[in-house]
């Protein structure tokens, strides 16, 4: 039956795709990969042949009615992002929303993503938590932490190496110094680290050391217990 995968894909360690995944994608008419060249390089571990589209930010508003267009005629389509699950700060989400409304199947399948095992690492409370992806880099930025400063869920955001020790200083001046935090870098790979303790102490930690690779801050809700 012709219909969209969504394939999620390992965030480091190659053995954390699933059997299913591989199936799939092996035998699917097209892939559409974020970054051709890495995908290729896993397709390439597990020996799958299927043909390769490019599906990023920078395209996927052009590629979307080709995309759907090939699905309606029968073939089998299965997107996949560079690491993880795609939609969750990757590109997915207008393909999907546009599947959907042409009456095209979507499946989705379980797999990778790094907010879940950060969150659970982290050691801070995950029955109730919120995902913030990435805080704008310039426009909204503050407004964003503005609005958060209330939350009493768990909070969990993605950012890059070099904007971390920023994102902690700014996350401290709305959130308080003290607050408990936890990051996780380079999930499931050789160098994984996680480090917890007070948003000033992972700020100090950082200026010291310059971290590399992908990140996920968890940051604790606000406390609702009075003094």
């Amino acid at each position: 039956m012709s219909k969209l995968f969504l394939v999620p894909t390992p965030i480091g360690n190659l053995k954390d795709i699933t059997y299913r995944a591989v199936e799939i994608l092996g035998n699917a008419d097209i892939i559409l990969a974020e970054d051709t060249r890495h995908a290729g390089h896993l397709l390439k571990h597990y020996n799958i042949k299927t043909r390769l589209l490019s599906h990023h930010k920078f395209n996927e508003h052009k590629a979307v009615q080709p995309v759907c267009e090939m699905i309606e005629s029968g073939k089998t389509a299965a997107l996949m992002s560079d690491a993880g699950t795609p939609g969750i700060s990757d590109p997915g989400f207008l393909l999907v929303r546009t599947c959907i409304d042409r009456g095209i199947e979507v499946e989705t399948l379980p797999g990778p993503t790094a907010l879940i095992p950060a969150l659970v690492n982290s050691g801070l409370p995950s029955d109730r938590f919120c995902f913030e992806g990435f805080l704008p880099v310039k426009k909204g930025r503050k407004k964003r932490l503005n609005s958060l400063e209330e939350e009493t869920r768990t909070m969990i955001f993605y950012e890059s190496p070099f904007r971390l020790v920023k994102t902690l200083d700014e996350m401290t001046l709305h959130f308080g110094s003290e607050r408990q935090a936890s990051i996780s870098r380079e999930l499931s790979k050789i160098f994984e680290e996680n480090i917890r303790g007070t948003l000033s102490f992972l700020s100090d930690y950082y200026k010291n050391k310059s971290p590399k690779g992908e990140i996920v801050i968890v940051v604790a809700g606000k406390s609702l217990l009075v003094d």
